[in-house]
């Protein structure tokens, strides 16, 4: 069910209206994470690369990078090289400009490339990240198979997504703040409030916290672990090669 949910109305594929949408709102993206997100998503970046430290990861694949906030932040944490890859050619011209202003040339690559057919050889990277993107695959299964096609043997993935909260209050809070407040701000603000409704729907349809967890253990992810942050709202997925 999960993949079956896409932004647009329309005969594309759900890669090409992920692809749209994001060349649609790369120019307010930034701007509308910290709005909708209050700040807290920072937190959540922090937390997942605080993890993702304890493996000493030398070169990490950065997938669905957006325009590159995660691939930057990770080099404070000890990584030595990101190849940071997305669908959205106007994304990672926002994160080229971002990499280029703070002088990180030599160690981002900016690629533009599909999670389902990453064009790197098997056994590249000692690691792999994606931020708030997994919702986003076509083919989710497909998706996390390639990925750990191309990692090292015993590399982790570390995958940060939204997850409901299920508990009273913020269970019913986050509906009514997804369901109505990020659209009605993500319209006005970037002119594409579909995409902001997409956001709720993919968030709802998305197989979270044990069933993520199962499904990565059936692509062969090992030692798989997950935890959620900010009474349930995001949640992190760790699985070793």
């Amino acid at each position: 069910m999960h993949d079956q949910i896409t932004p647009y109305q329309s005969d594309a594929t759900k890669k090409e209206q992920v692809r749209n949408m994001f060349d649609n709102i790369a120019p307010k993206y930034d701007l509308l994470n910290r709005m909708l997100s209050l700040g807290i998503d920072q937190y959540w970046r922090r937390s997942a690369l605080k993890k993702l430290r304890q493996y000493q990861p030398g070169h990490v694949l950065d997938v669905a990078c957006g325009t590159g906030d995660f691939s930057i932040a990770a080099l404070k944490y000890g990584v030595h090289e990101v190849t940071a890859v997305d669908l959205s050619a106007e994304m990672l011209s926002k994160g080229r400009v971002k990499v280029h202003s703070k002088g990180l040339e030599s160690k981002i690559k900016m690629v533009q490339g599909d999670s389902e057919a990453l064009a790197f050889p098997d056994d590249t990277f000692d690691a792999a990240t994606v931020a708030f993107g997994v919702r986003n695959f076509e083919h989710l299964e497909a998706g996390l198979r390639d990925i750990r096609r191309v990692l090292k043997p015993g590399a982790p993935l570390l995958i940060l997504e939204f997850s409901r909260p299920k508990v009273f209050p913020v269970k019913q809070l986050f509906q009514f703040y997804f369901r109505t407040i990020c659209p009605l701000v993500g319209r006005l603000v970037s002119g594409d409030g579909k995409a902001y409704t997409y956001l709720y729907e993919s968030v709802q349809a998305f197989p979270e916290r044990e069933l993520m967890a199962d499904i990565l253990q059936q692509q062969g992810y090992r030692s798989v672990q997950w935890r959620t942050y900010t009474f349930g709202i995001c949640a992190l997925y760790i699985g070793e090669k």
